[in-house]
């Protein structure tokens, strides 16, 4: 049998770390030939020689407009074509003055929306641009987050974070009605709480832990893993999804239909 990627090239945005570099490590044991980018040098190193001669890593931000242009032209160096683009990039706006709306900073509202909005445009535009160029269609699969439809006030409350994540949905939308006819196809994949680097505050909170139980009742009621997401994004770059685009896909434990308790 086929491997479900075999002959595909793809690009991870935030692909050295987290559910980046497990989606990329996925990719490549389901037959493709992947570029991960990502800030810090050593992460990339590091996600270099995990992911063995189907990869390369690059290091570069997310946030600068040249960035995905470059993985994608060394993509198209390196294995000829791209068949599909994984936009991870981006994090909580916390430390830079996102919180709740009458705490927020100008600057934590404009930071977090060039994180993990303004970034994410560039990317797709880029892959866009290469996949109209090629005349192939291709897969964007975005990355989202239950917060952006389904708030958890006491525990979670970033509100530009929120939005970014409810912006992007409407932005995928939009984009995979547009593109459609030429086979050009956008999801998005949304999680609820995963064990990230990002997640660190969340993941180590014994209190949060106790409400995420209720939160994100399956499988015990874990925290989720990065691995949780993988065959999701496998399905999503791959032909298996040929006849998809405009979705969201949740992969929350049950966080978007369970009430979660507070002690």
């Amino acid at each position: 049998m086929q491997s479900p990627l075999a002959g595909k090239s793809l690009v991870v945005i935030g692909g050295t770390t987290g559910l980046g570099l497990s989606a990329a490590k996925a990719f490549v044991e389901a037959g493709a030939r992947v570029i991960v980018v990502g800030r810090d040098a050593a992460n990339a190193e590091r996600a270099a020689a995990a992911l063995g001669e189907s990869a390369r890593a690059i290091s570069a931000d997310a946030c600068d407009p040249q960035t995905a242009p470059r993985a994608i032209a060394e993509a198209v160096a390196a294995f000829g074509k791209l068949d599909g683009l994984y936009h991870v990039a981006g994090g909580s706006g916390r430390r830079m003055g996102d919180g709740p709306l009458h705490e927020m900073t100008d600057e934590g509202w404009r930071a977090t929306f060039d994180l993990n909005l303004t970034s994410l445009m560039f990317s797709n535009r880029a892959a866009v641009r290469q996949f109209l160029a090629q005349g192939t269609g291709g897969s964007i699969l975005n990355m989202g987050s239950v917060l952006g439809w389904s708030p958890s006030p006491r525990h979670f409350s970033t509100h530009a974070y929120a939005a970014t994540k409810a912006a992007l949905i409407g932005f995928s939308k939009a984009t995979a009605a547009y593109y459609a006819p030429q086979n050009i196809r956008i999801n998005v994949l949304a999680p609820a709480l995963v064990e990230t680097p990002m997640s660190a505050r969340a993941a180590h909170d014994e209190t949060i832990l106790r409400f995420i139980k209720t939160k994100q009742p399956l499988d015990g009621g874990r925290i989720g893993q990065p691995g949780d997401l993988d065959a999701a994004a496998v399905f999503f770059m791959s032909d298996g999804a040929r006849f998809t685009t405009g979705q969201v896909l949740a992969v929350d434990g049950g966080w978007s239909v369970s009430e979660g308790q507070h002690e």
